[in-house]
């Protein structure tokens, strides 16, 4: 049986027209799936955000982002939320500023002159105690003698006792070398005093040069010690122990500070 050439083709006409309806309902549906997923997906970003900021804002000290991460829904990227959180706050009286590994609230740049403290003392640290600072800063891991080595004088203890203090400088580890000697670097509080994100923004030759902080007559071959990117110890360094701590002096044997 023969069927009629018109009605075949308003056939053909019909199952294609249904075959475009179902494709435009299957592209319907999953642009639906995928907007209600992206949906999610920023209101996870945002309470990630709500949480960082409650983290950052309730902390005496900068925080980890080890630590804000235990804190976010599973599977959120904590350094993008803290990067978007960072631009939010860029503008206002109080920057996201990054310390390191850590995250703290400061008062804008442009508005610090604003801040006093008049009931905190600084203490100011002596041309010794400076000199002694910036070479820990860009030559660490560094041991005492290397730093005497550097400075061309002796260091008194009392200096390094200073620095410590201060918490602007820690004892890092112990250098695999005869006599095992102790090794110094910066801490997170050096960074956040002095308002670096990480060591490797500590001020270069042109910038020292230009605070008149190195002398014109310098060797041209001479070059600023590019400070390592993080405070992982070095190859040839062991973490300080307990046991160090208290052949230093630092700790009694029951693990107290010795005061």
């Amino acid at each position: 049986m023969t069927m009629d050439p018109a009605r075949a083709q308003s056939m053909s006409d019909h199952h294609a027209k249904s075959d475009e309806h179902a494709d435009l309902e299957g592209a319907a549906m999953g642009k639906g799936e995928s907007g209600a997923m992206e949906a999610l997906n920023e209101h996870r970003l945002r309470e990630a955000e709500r949480i960082a900021e409650a983290l950052v804002f309730a902390s005496a000290t900068p925080i980890p982002g080890k630590a804000i991460a235990e804190k976010l829904p599973q599977g959120v990227d904590v350094s993008a939320v803290m990067e978007q959180l960072s631009r939010s706050y860029a503008q206002r009286g109080v920057n996201l500023v990054r310390v390191g590994d850590a995250w703290a609230f400061r008062t804008a740049a442009d508005l610090s002159f604003l801040i006093r403290k008049d009931e905190t003392e600084v203490r100011k640290l002596s041309r010794a105690g400076l000199e002694v600072m910036a070479i820990i800063a860009y030559h660490q891991p560094v041991t005492r003698a290397e730093i005497e080595d550097v400075r061309g004088v002796a260091t008194s203890r009392g200096t390094l006792d200073v620095l410590l203090e201060s918490g602007w400088v820690r004892m890092r580890g112990r250098r695999r070398t005869p006599g095992r000697p102790v090794t110094y670097g910066t801490t997170p509080a050096f960074l956040d005093h002095f308002g670096l994100e990480e060591l490797r923004d500590l001020p270069g030759m042109e910038e020292l040069k230009g605070a008149g902080l190195l002398s014109s007559r310098i060797p041209s071959s001479f070059q600023v010690p590019q400070p390592p990117a993080n405070d992982d110890l070095a190859e040839d360094e062991d973490p300080i122990t307990q046991m160090d701590l208290e052949e230093l002096g630092l700790l009694t044997p029951m693990g107290e500070a010795d005061d």
